[in-house]
């Protein structure tokens, strides 16, 4: 199961980060953040792409946006959204439970500079109900994450 290489993960390089389990599910933005009373941005959500041939993970603020020409700039390609099935191949994480950790191949990861808005973020941890809670520092810091400004938030959509 995902979670476990989650905990495999937090094990080995952080071993002081607990991964909170819920009843219920937190696989969409607005439920994990009315399950960990947070704000909707404060979950960091992780998308798959891929860029031509090469995937990739970006973990964003919940509240933003992908910006289609933001990543064109940055990577050098449009981006395709992975499927479910090819998501799971790659990070051993079912959708509603992807996140940076404890993945099945190795995956550059990149951290939206959306994140830096919040002192704290929980990102998944492997399952549909799962999280953790860390700074965006910590969490770039753990997952080898380059930081990248490929978002749109919410106030600045016109």
């Amino acid at each position: 199961m995902s979670i476990e290489t989650v905990r495999q993960f937090f094990a080995e390089y952080a071993p002081d980060v607990t991964i909170e389990e819920l009843a219920t599910s937190t696989a969409t933005v607005q439920l994990a953040a009315e399950a960990h009373g947070v704000a909707p941005g404060q979950i960091a959500k992780t998308l798959a792409f891929k860029v031509g041939e090469k995937p990739l993970l970006i973990v964003a603020s919940g509240d933003a946006r992908i910006d289609n020409r933001k990543i064109r700039d940055t990577f050098g390609g449009k981006a395709k959204m992975l499927d479910a099935d090819t998501v799971m191949e790659l990070t051993s994480h079912p959708v509603g439970g992807v996140c940076p950790f404890g993945l099945a191949t190795d995956l550059p990861v990149y951290c939206d500079e959306s994140l830096h808005a919040f002192d704290e973020v929980l990102p998944a941890a492997g399952s549909p109900n799962s999280a953790v809670r860390l700074s965006p520092q910590r969490l770039a810091e753990l997952v080898g994450a380059q930081w990248v400004n490929v978002c749109t938030l919410p106030e600045s959509i016109s």
